[in-house]
């Protein structure tokens, strides 16, 4: 352990996701109180994580540990590769409270279950008076979702955006939602031209070149490619900002129109991608969404309420919204699985070596940058993954590690209820596939794809055209019976007639050739 903790009357502990500079913590320099941070071998565990996750992560918190410092606080760092690092939270927190003879500990609410299981249970055997404060970040609390749909089996989020923006009064006019409308999801679906160039991102060039090392000497498994010489992502609040205000001047004017685009070669397109400055609190989603809303409105004509709403709804809407049905549902949602799927990821997921071009796309990109929107993260790899029946413990995991903004409060609500359905409509009133018609109307992949996107079942045919009815038939039942909720079942009569409508030979070869892929899933 570093020599710096001498006695302290309170020790609080900060994790790696709370690194939020404006914390009331922070208000008044008391010499009493010790800052813990901690990198812990557990942390790198829990999930074969991307390299550039486990990088951003320790490289954020060594800055803010820094930062702090900066400010006069007391700050104890504890390195992975500490002589006697535990590696784990109550380990290296047994050791400084008894080193620093501490008479109080405090730490922050944690997100992640897992994480406020383990805390919870070691602040009720250490001995000390413990205090739990918020994070002081999200805009709502943990039960404000599940109170608000208290006795309903299902979460309307659009009930609780608009209750969101009127809290929150963004782009709000008085009582009525700015523009006249509250959504305006339906001029969020262009497609750009094939030859269409977004603005290039904006890009950090760090050099954590010795954090790397570190974590080699230390066997941390990783998963993806960096350049540690040249590390991409913000580490700080200043960078976080630099990088909304890029956001603001040159994605947002066009972000709602493309933002379910598809283009190849293009991995950032019109996103932000603040999601890591968000979720590790380095920016909080009130001063994001405040910062989108006075661009539209000091330049209506350039930014249309179109693109800001598109993104506004996600930060208070489906953010917000995720975070409450995790703590209204946990800890039972990691673990529903409502198509019983058993089938093992392909094993092209974790190589991105597949013929199929959008999913060649989506997924080797996520390996070098750590990062795919929305749209891929949905329609590409979560619609493949579910049309296969891949069991969601193994979409779990992928997601989880594989993203640089992955944290399970976030990726298991959107992987078992929004992507994968696991959870029989809770967050959703359908399941989100599509067959190849989709992607091909959303991008440009199809063009240049091995496979045939208008083919359904001859030996080159789009492998997302018989898998999308070959799901839809296997899971009848559970779709349109007694299992289906009543909203699912109102969304799913469309896709039944246009399958009943078909000839027995035309249905039989799309079951013939699902079956087919489906024994072949590593050969795609």
């Amino acid at each position: 352990m570093p020599t710096e903790p001498q006695q302290a009357r309170t020790v609080r502990l900060i994790l790696g996701d709370q690194l939020n500079a404006g914390h009331s913590w922070y208000r008044q320099v008391r010499p009493d109180v010790l800052y813990v941070l901690m990198e812990v071998r557990s942390e790198t565990t829990y999930a074969r994580h991307h390299v550039q996750k486990v990088l951003g992560f320790f490289a954020a918190m060594r800055r803010f540990a820094e930062h702090l410092r900066a400010q006069g606080h007391r700050v104890l760092y504890i390195h992975l590769d500490d002589p006697g690092n535990t590696g784990s939270f109550a380990g290296e927190l047994e050791r400084v409270l008894h080193r620093c003879k501490a008479a109080a500990f405090a730490y922050q609410l944690p997100d992640e279950w897992r994480v406020d299981e383990h805390l919870r249970s070691f602040a009720e055997r250490c001995g000390l008076p413990v205090e739990v404060a918020d994070t002081e970040h999200f805009l709502t609390g943990r039960t404000d979702l599940a109170d608000m749909f208290k006795g309903r089996k299902q979460y309307l989020m659009e009930r609780f955006y608009r209750v969101m923006r009127q809290r929150t009064g963004l782009l709000m006019d008085g009582e009525a939602p700015a523009g006249g409308a509250w959504n305006f999801d339906a001029e969020n679906r262009a497609r750009p031209a094939k030859s269409h160039l977004a603005p290039p991102p904006l890009l950090f060039d760090h050099d954590v070149r010795g954090l790397h090392q570190m974590l080699v000497k230390q066997g941390v498994a990783t998963i993806g490619q960096v350049d540690p010489a040249h590390f991409i992502w913000p580490l700080d609040r200043a960078e976080s900002l630099q990088l909304l205000g890029y956001f603001c001047e040159h994605l947002l004017p066009r972000f709602g129109m493309y933002q379910d685009a598809l283009m190849p070669g293009q991995w950032a397109l019109y996103h932000a991608r603040l999601s890591f400055a968000l979720n590790v609190k380095l920016l909080s989603p009130l001063e994001v969404c405040r910062a989108v809303e006075e661009a539209w409105r000091a330049d209506p004509e350039r930014i249309t309420i179109a693109q800001a709403e598109g993104f506004i709804r996600q930060i208070i809407g489906w953010r917000e919204y995720m975070r409450g049905i995790y703590w209204a549902r946990m800890p039972a949602f990691a673990g529903l699985n409502f198509f019983d799927h058993q089938r093992p990821l392909p094993a092209w997921f974790w190589t991105g070596r597949t013929r199929m071009a959008c999913l060649r796309d989506a997924i080797g990109q996520s390996l070098q940058h750590a990062y795919a929107h929305h749209i891929q993260r949905l329609m590409v790899t979560g619609n493949f993954a579910l049309l296969a029946g891949v069991h969601p413990d193994q979409v779990d995991e992928w997601y989880l590690g594989i993203y640089i903004d992955a944290l399970h409060w976030v990726e298991v609500t959107n992987t078992r209820g929004m992507s994968q359905f696991a959870d029989g409509g809770i967050v959703g009133t359908k399941p989100y596939v599509s067959s190849g018609a989709y992607i091909d109307r959303m991008g440009h992949h199809c063009s240049s794809c091995h496979y045939d996107v208008k083919d359904r079942t001859g030996e080159r045919a789009c492998p997302f055209n018989a898998l999308y009815w070959h799901f839809h038939a296997r899971n009848r039942d559970r779709l349109e019976g007694a299992e289906a909720r009543p909203g699912v079942l109102q969304r799913m009569g469309m896709v039944y007639r246009t399958w009943d409508r078909m000839d027995a030979a035309a249905r039989a070869a799309l079951l013939a050739k699902g079956d087919a892929l489906l024994q072949h899933l590593d050969e795609l």
